[in-house]
């Protein structure tokens, strides 16, 4: 399987810079798997496309503003910190720039008389100058946009790049598939006689690195932290005890589900890769949004949907001009 295979051109206007003026209001690609037709609509409508009486898992993580602007005090001169993971009450691993010029135990500053130090410049681990470092983020932190929307962060993306029902802090990239959800939308869904069951997944930068191996079946999936809560596990079981059909909010529900599925253990570290030729055992529908080429995520809505109808759907996508990526569109494969 070659990583060419999961490549294509996309013009850069279809790059989505700006959410939809209304979540819900996005466009929808349809794609059945039975019919391996494809239709159009927009999200609000997807109702009309989920089995009746499913049950949708969604990611309740919550993105962090987990990007800080400072200085050093010893020039002054600016310096991007870029919070990955949590090592420590204090520190994290962390992503900085300009990097080569940060010295080991150098001070940096950041608004409001915060302080950190680069405590370890092997493993970048930045150490702050006091504990609540998620409640510092809250007020001065900046929304971890994704490297393909060039433009600065804006007050609205704290709203804007985070679900409705996030609720669990750890992630700094959004389950981006459940931006689409309005909470009348859910509403409504309940009242049809759906049900919501949360997971949690906390998606970290790994999520943007690109497969680099031509062999896809050789590239090295990075590690991300699931929970499935007891109640979550007692919907999954009545769903699937009733033989009522699960649908994945989103590539992080599902690589959650599908672990759960092969490990049994409600909470884990995960790195599986689903790539064409994987088996479904637990996710009968996904919801998503479209995924950069030669991408994981691509890999695992092609094994899904199967690589020449996925194929086939992304083409028709960009003919019809639909909006990529985080702020964009989305599609059901049912």
């Amino acid at each position: 399987m070659h990583l060419r295979d999961f490549d294509y051109d996309l013009p850069v206007e279809r790059i989505a810079q700006y959410p939809s003026s209304s979540r819900d209001e996005a466009r929808l690609l349809v794609v059945d798997r039975q019919t391996r037709g494809i239709t159009h609509d927009i999200f609000r409508n997807i109702g009309r496309y989920l089995p009746s009486s499913s049950l949708l898992v969604i990611n309740d993580s919550r993105v962090i503003p987990a990007r800080l602007l400072g200085t050093k005090l010893r020039s002054g001169g600016q310096v991007e910190v870029f919070l990955l993971k949590r090592t420590g009450a204090r520190s994290f691993e962390a992503m900085l720039r300009p990097f080569k010029k940060i010295r080991e135990n150098e001070t940096l500053v950041f608004p409001g008389g915060v302080n950190a130090m680069l405590t370890d410049r092997e493993r970048r681990v930045v150490e702050f100058d006091r504990d609540d470092v998620l409640g510092y983020l809250a007020k001065h932190g900046h929304i971890p946009l994704p490297p393909y929307i060039r433009r600065p962060d804006a007050p609205s993306d704290r709203i804007d790049y985070q679900t409705v029902y996030a609720r669990v802090p750890g992630s700094v990239a959004a389950p981006t598939a459940g931006l689409h959800f309005t909470e009348g939308l859910m509403a409504s869904l309940q009242s049809a006689g759906h049900v919501f069951a949360g997971v949690t997944l906390h998606v970290n930068y790994g999520t943007f690195k690109p497969v680099e191996v031509e062999d896809v079946v050789s590239h090295r999936m990075h590690l991300e932290h699931y929970e499935i809560p007891a109640a979550s596990r007692d919907a999954l079981s009545t769903v699937r005890g009733r033989g009522g059909k699960v649908v994945a909010v989103g590539t992080t529900s599902c690589r959650t589900l599908e672990a759960f599925a092969r490990t049994g253990r409600p909470e884990d570290d995960t790195d599986i890769f689903l790539y064409p030729g994987a088996v479904f055992r637990m996710t009968d529908v996904l919801v998503t949004n479209f995924h950069l080429p030669r991408s994981t995520l691509l890999m695992l809505v092609s094994a899904f949907g199967g690589p020449e109808l996925i194929r086939q759907a992304y083409h028709e996508a960009i003919l019809e001009k639909y909006r990529f990526y985080s702020y964009g569109d989305a599609m059901i494969v049912t």
